[in-house]
């Protein structure tokens, strides 16, 4: 992508509405642009990372078996009368009619309307177990909105949902996302640790917080500090194998981490004083298994190998992308603007042509845009006549995590100069060394 061609607009100065960083450098970087009290535009920069990240948590989604779907974000009423959660969820749910009449709702989470689809389709055991999730816009009316796409009121979220004949197979499903999860954030670039909590409105016994760690978290969260050096599990890790996978879940839930609601301070203070570890946490992911809470009322059941009727076993499983994104920056950043890990970076490299107009520095420009692209790689040639110190103002500030710098002085002598972002480090190599190291 060419900027003099690109949607990108910059702020120099520090909105005044922003209070956390991510919401700064989101606004500063023109990710987004807010429409109206915790409602976004996503801007084509935001919308890059926020597409980025989406396709690694499908990625790990449909490595752990689960498959994918879209609901609406319209909901009937009468599923949540139904559920019984219409009159118990608040005023965060926004409640509307139809030209009829009808009482609908824009959904803030989808447990009534994806235990109403597998009713009307699943009868019989065989069909289980089943996961299946999607990636859709919510809304829940905040009473108070704050820090941009951190706590917003529309927001992107990935719902999972698993159906289990019995408690022992909803258990393996559960196991199965708990390491999806770790795999999906660590691929980020972030270091998740998954604590017990809560389970809240959704309901259930046995749920876990995914939490990275961050000064500025809005929960404290403790937990031993092992956990900062755990192995996360690899690619060919085997989902279908239960004691394997019961095994991965032990190890990561053998030391102690909670959140602040479940918090024992007796179990935290049995860890050797050296180990334990109190901090600010962000959430970025919740997983719930909440049995037969939604199944039951719906009368969701299937046919046993016994030929009796059971009522099925679920669970829930959410992350939000869009948070996700004001957490990638909150946990990556420093005074110069964003330092996106390179798996999310909305472009991977950066040119910057240091004297536009230059024959010499054109050609070269040219040339290394024309065969990045080819190898496939995402690169944004800053091609405009902004001054230099600008020029470099901007890839700092959007976070381009390799940005190859081309002058007149060292193309001279056969060089372009290579800027690491993550820590600043710069060398002078040739054009072809360049194009070795980025498609490596």
């Amino acid at each position: 992508m060419r900027l003099s061609r690109y949607f990108l607009p910059i702020l120099r100065e520090v909105p005044k509405e922003a209070e956390i960083v991510s919401h700064r450098l989101m606004l500063r970087a023109g990710m987004v642009r807010q429409e109206s009290a915790g409602i976004y535009a996503w801007l084509p920069l935001g919308l890059r990372v926020l597409n980025k990240v989406c396709a690694i948590v499908r990625e790990e989604q449909n490595r752990a078996g689960a498959i994918e779907l879209l609901m609406p974000t319209i909901q009937s009423a009468d599923l949540w009368r139904e559920s019984g959660r219409y009159d118990d969820y608040g005023k965060e749910m926004l409640r509307i009619r139809d030209r009829h009449e009808r009482e609908m709702l824009f959904g803030p989470t989808n447990e009534e309307m994806i235990t109403e689809i597998v009713r009307g389709y699943v009868k019989s055991y065989k069909s289980l177990p089943l996961n299946l999730y999607h990636i859709q816009w919510k809304f829940r009316d905040e009473v108070r909105p704050r820090f941009g796409v951190y706590r917003s009121r529309e927001f992107l979220m990935k719902d999972a949902y698993s159906f289990d004949l019995d408690a022992e197979g909803a258990r393996h499903s559960y196991n199965k996302m708990f390491v999806a999860y770790l795999r999906t954030f660590s691929r980020m670039g972030l270091k998740a640790i998954p604590m017990v909590a809560d389970t809240g409105p959704i309901g259930g016994n046995l749920s876990h917080e995914f939490i990275i760690l961050a000064s500025t978290g809005e929960s404290e969260v403790f937990c031993h500090a092992d956990y900062l050096d755990k192995a996360v599990p690899g690619a060919g890790t085997d989902f279908e194998d239960r004691a394997g996978l019961q095994g991965l879940v032990d190890q990561w839930t053998e030391l102690y981490a909670a959140t602040s609601e479940k918090h024992d301070s007796d179990a935290f203070g049995a860890i050797p004083e050296p180990r334990r570890l109190a901090a600010r946490g962000i959430e970025v992911g919740h997983i719930f298994y909440f049995g037969t809470k939604y199944s039951a009322p719906f009368g969701a059941k299937v046919q046993g190998p016994d030929g009796a009727e059971h009522m099925i076993h679920m669970g829930s499983y959410g992350i939000g992308p869009s948070r996700l994104v004001a957490a990638l920056i909150e946990a990556s950043h420093d005074e110069a603007g964003i330092v996106w890990p390179e798996a999310v970076a909305p472009f991977r490299v950066g040119i910057l042509n240091l004297k536009t107009g230059d024959s010499a520095t054109d050609a070269a420009c040219e040339d290394l845009y024309a065969r990045l692209v080819a190898a496939g790689i995402d690169v944004l040639y800053d091609d405009t006549d902004e001054r230099a110190g600008a020029k470099f103002a901007s890839a700092d500030l959007i976070g381009l995590p390799w940005q190859i710098l081309v002058g007149p002085k060292s193309l001279a002598a056969g060089k372009v100069e290579l800027k690491r972002r993550v820590d600043g480090t710069r060398e002078l190599v040739s054009p072809d060394d360049v194009l070795e190291r980025l498609t490596a």
